[in-house]
């Protein structure tokens, strides 16, 4: 097959794959948060609001709510597929509105985390390449265990070690981002960095190890070619490769890990809008905010796939491999 196939196919089925993910998310959370309770109260102001009759009736039936469920249910697929999003119970703006106003600061956070969690995962793998001998050996094992460490290690309760140790005892950072400028991220993108980087760098270690194994890494050694030419020209690239499939996963993992660290840095963003709308069972804006969360990953997903095809020698693309590397005395 070849490479535009291939894309256009990547493509298509990331596209069937964001409409049933969009459909799933609308109907769990709109199923759900019913079950939670009637959403009348939430929309004529919470738990003990002095609503009148006239008031009770005039949001039933703008809201659709004398309408049998499945109805209403069909109405809210109809709003989503049509991009209404409606608005907000709580606060009486445009859902739309509040999701562009808290996008970018959950965006800012993940990306941040992201990256510094693939430069956590380089730094183990340029560790590992140039450690020789019983030294190395044991230096290697260390690092071997800080990783299994940091993967299973609960975001919420690194977090909270940080801002003990960094924000109360030492004073060195803000535990909160009101007023700490671009300082109050260190905290927050750490927290979120360290358990995925703990995972990448478990997957990339192993691959590692193996391309260095490979044939093609031993014939550019009897080159004469240093192990620093040998890691970034030869080994890193397939090494990288099981990393970036999983990428999506991971910034899928930090989008949902927003929501705990935004709500204990008290940072703004999807995550803490998500949580404030779930607790007021404000449909509108939970939907909203999910599908868009959903959709975002849909995307990442698609740009890792379509990145592993363009540097995976195996899948045909760009850097698909020379005829001496196909003879394994090549690169």
């Amino acid at each position: 097959m070849t490479a535009p196939r291939r894309i256009a196919g990547v493509v298509a089925g990331r596209v069937g794959s964001a409409l049933l993910v969009v459909w799933v998310v609308a109907t769990v959370v709109f199923f759900a948060l019913r079950a939670t309770g009637d959403p009348l109260e939430a929309i004529l102001g919470g738990p003990g609001s002095q609503a009148g009759p006239d008031a009770v009736r005039a949001a039933t039936e703008r809201y659709g709510l004398d309408e049998p469920l499945w109805t209403q249910y069909l109405m809210q697929l109809r709003d989503v597929a049509t991009l209404n999003l409606g608005d907000s119970y709580a606060r009486r703006v445009p859902v739309a509105d509040l999701i562009l106003e808290n996008l970018g600061p959950t965006l800012v956070l993940a990306a941040l985390s992201f990256t510094l969690a693939w430069i956590l995962t380089l730094a183990g793998s340029f560790v590992r390449a140039f450690s020789r001998g019983p030294a190395g050996r044991a230096a290697q094992a260390a690092l071997s265990g800080l990783e299994v460490i940091a993967a299973v290690t609960p975001q919420f309760w690194l977090g909270a070690v940080l801002i003990m140790v960094f924000a109360t005892s030492l004073g060195w950072l803000p535990a909160t981002s009101a007023g700490g400028g671009a300082a109050a991220l260190v905290l927050p993108v750490v927290t979120l960095a360290v358990p995925i980087a703990g995972f990448l760098a478990q997957v990339t270690s192993d691959a590692l190890a193996d391309a260095d194994a490979a044939p093609f890494a031993t014939s550019a050694r009897a080159r004469g070619a240093g192990e620093a030419r040998v890691l970034l020209a030869h080994t890193l690239r397939h090494a990288a490769l099981p990393g970036l499939a999983l990428s999506g996963w991971a910034l899928g993992s930090l989008l949902s890990g927003a929501v705990v660290v935004e709500v204990l840095f008290a940072r703004p963003g999807l995550g803490r809008l998500l949580q404030e709308a779930a607790l007021q069972r404000d449909v509108p804006v939970v939907i909203g905010t999910v599908i868009v969360v959903a959709l975002v990953y849909v995307v990442v997903v698609t740009v890792t796939d379509l990145a592993e095809a363009w540097l995976d020698p195996r899948l045909g693309g760009r850097h698909a491999p020379t005829p001496e590397v196909a003879a394994g005395v090549g690169q």
